[in-house]
């Protein structure tokens, strides 16, 4: 499918096969979440591919959602505030990792899809297993969303807005030395001031046009 595709565009592509599935199967047991092992692997191939074909960025398809849904699981099964920025190092340090539709909503890009006909290839696998907690943590995201409308975008430009002086990462904030100035502090304890606390605002989605 998506050779014929980029073919008929005229757009030169180079498509890499890698038999990472048979790898996963015999490593991780019956039953387990295999999403870790196979993110790695693939994510090697990725980094190969690129030095061999001199590449200077490698750009991912991950969206606004995925962005959000990693934050929450890292919160609840990881202990870390941590999630995918929109641009890194890679894991080797020779690669730049671009996600040039960090800032995109999924249900934006799935209608511009649609409204392109891009050629959508259906994929059994990744994703597909079970009670997996990144679609638990998907299904209360678009429960939030649907019972408060605007929420999600609200806690996606936090990510961008962090007070380090208002968490607990001592790494991130001197918290053993601190001692009062007797100056004013902008960064001081206005955390439950009534102003900050606002009523997110709801986004509202328009259709495309299609002429």
């Amino acid at each position: 499918m998506l050779p014929d595709y980029l073919q008929g565009l005229g757009i030169p592509f180079h498509i890499e096969e890698a038999d990472t599935y048979s790898i996963v199967k015999r490593v991780i047991p019956a039953g387990k979440t295999t999403c870790s092992l196979c993110s790695r692997l693939r994510r090697g191939v990725l980094y190969r591919v690129a030095s061999e074909l001199g590449a200077t960025k490698i750009a991912l398809g991950h969206h606004r959602d995925d962005i959000l849904a990693t934050f929450f699981l890292n919160m609840f099964f990881a202990a870390k505030l941590k999630t995918m920025p929109p641009k890194l190092v890679s894991d080797d340090g020779c690669h730049v990792v671009i996600r040039p539709l960090a800032y995109c909503r999924e249900q934006d890009l799935d209608a511009w899809a649609r409204l392109r006909e891009f050629p959508v290839i259906p994929c059994n696998l990744c994703g597909s297993q079970p009670n997996l907690q990144r679609q638990q943590v998907r299904q209360m995201l678009m429960e939030w969303e649907r019972r408060f409308p605007g929420r999600v975008e609200t806690m996606f430009r936090s990510l961008a807005n962090v007070v380090p002086s208002h968490l607990m990462d001592a790494r991130l904030h001197d918290f053993r030395n601190l001692v009062a100035t007797g100056q004013t502090d902008p960064d001081g304890d206005t955390a439950f001031d009534g102003d900050v606390f606002v009523n997110p605002v709801a986004v509202v989605t328009l259709p495309l046009a299609t002429g």
